[in-house]
């Protein structure tokens, strides 16, 4: 598997270059430490891997990346924590590691690209949702959901419900279509709970745009008619949202 590494921390750098020497079916094409740089050569030697920061002194590595990029090329993001950063990474379905990086999980996260059990292919719309969300101080618009198949982005607003199934998380749809994704529901409540929805219930998450009713039984009603259950200590929750709207 042929690797490109783009990073501009020379420690960083440095210990990168170290950890992928170490593995044998790895085989390092080239680095650099600039944008300017990588272009030309990343084009040239066509990796399969690319191990890239997100925001170097030159630019931001989510526009080169777009530009260079084939169908089976595979990325892996090595980023400081930065809840904006790491909330742009998530968006867009883009597989990221924490600086410092740790060698053991870097290890493992190779191994899944290699054996392709978790693959890290990227489409060119997923880097757009991510710098999108970068590149502005709104609210994000839009959502990447990688399901096993396919790779579907859709607007924030289309999502009435999340429902969580055994490990999977399930979106429902306006237009009726269902897309199951391999994430749990806990890792999109962040991104979506300050975007108008409520965890309303330990499996649900509801996009309060499509809340018709409320009932004291204790479940919601939806426009559709789609009934979703409130659990007993999620209550207060729902009654304060309804004082807040009214």
């Amino acid at each position: 598997m042929k690797v490109y590494i783009l990073e501009d921390e020379a420690a960083i750098l440095k210990y990168l270059l170290a950890l992928v020497v170490d593995i044998p079916y790895l085989q390092l094409v080239g680095y650099s430490n600039t944008i300017a740089k990588a272009h030309p050569e990343i084009k040239a030697l066509q990796p399969d891997l690319i191990l890239a920061d997100i925001q170097l002194k030159d630019g931001c590595s989510f526009e080169l990346l777009q530009q260079v990029h084939h169908p089976n090329l595979q990325l892996i993001f090595i980023t400081a924590y930065s809840q904006y950063a790491i909330k742009a990474l998530n968006l867009g379905a883009l597989g990221y590691l924490l600086k410092p990086v740790d060698d053991i999980e870097f290890t493992q996260t190779i191994e899944r690209c290699y054996q392709k059990k978790s693959t890290q292919k990227v489409e060119e719309v997923q880097l757009q949702v991510a710098m999108d969300h970068l590149q502005s101080s709104a609210s994000p618009k839009r959502l990447a959901l990688k399901t096993f198949h396919f790779t579907q982005i859709v607007s924030i607003s289309s999502i009435m419900y999340a429902k969580s199934d055994k490990g999977y998380t399930t979106f429902y749809l306006q237009n009726g279509e269902k897309l199951m994704v391999s994430k749990v529901l806990k890792e999109y409540e962040d991104l979506l709970l300050p975007e108008d929805f409520i965890r309303c219930h330990q499996s649900y998450l509801v996009n309060t745009a499509f809340i018709s009713k409320y009932y004291k039984e204790g479940y919601l009603e939806l426009v559709d008619h789609t009934d979703i259950p409130v659990s007993e200590r999620k209550k207060e929750l729902i009654l304060a949202y309804i004082q807040r709207i009214s």
